[in-house]
């Protein structure tokens, strides 16, 4: 049954982290998965895979179109995808052995949260990477 993470949990996931796929990445500057990629590319130390079916490259870096196609299981999957694709991410997260699942702010599924939990999976729901990010880095 998935609980909501406490601050100590959120610190110690990024802390760890290593890689981070962003599900979602858009070319448009001004949407979210735009910013926190070029914040997280600029001030953290995590290789960023980008994930988007509909494009192939952004600045010169791949974009794969699945999680599955990754070279590797990223350590966090960031998700920037509608409410609806919430569970199907969730599982291709657990198939590909991620050890978290991360739901960008607004984007909250329980019975998605629940399956990845009892999948072995941290889960964090309505957080922004780039918020908690700077918010552990500044202390």
């Amino acid at each position: 049954m998935w609980t909501a993470p406490d601050d100590a949990t959120i610190a110690r996931i990024l802390r760890e982290t290593k890689s981070i796929a962003i599900v979602g990445i858009s070319t448009n500057p001004d949407r979210p998965s735009h910013g926190v990629y070029r914040y997280l590319a600029a001030h953290s130390p995590y290789r960023i895979f980008l994930v988007n079916p509909t494009i192939s490259e952004l600045d010169g870096v791949t974009v794969y179109p699945t999680l599955a196609a990754l070279p590797e299981a990223p350590d966090v999957v960031d998700v920037f995808r509608r409410r609806e694709e919430l569970a199907a991410i969730a599982q291709e997260a657990i198939d590909i052995g991620a050890r978290t699942l991360w739901f960008q702010l607004d984007l909250i599924d329980i019975d998605a949260a629940n399956a990845a939990t009892d999948a072995g999976l941290q889960v964090v729901m309505d957080r922004c990477t780039e918020i908690e990010f700077a918010r552990i880095r500044s202390r």
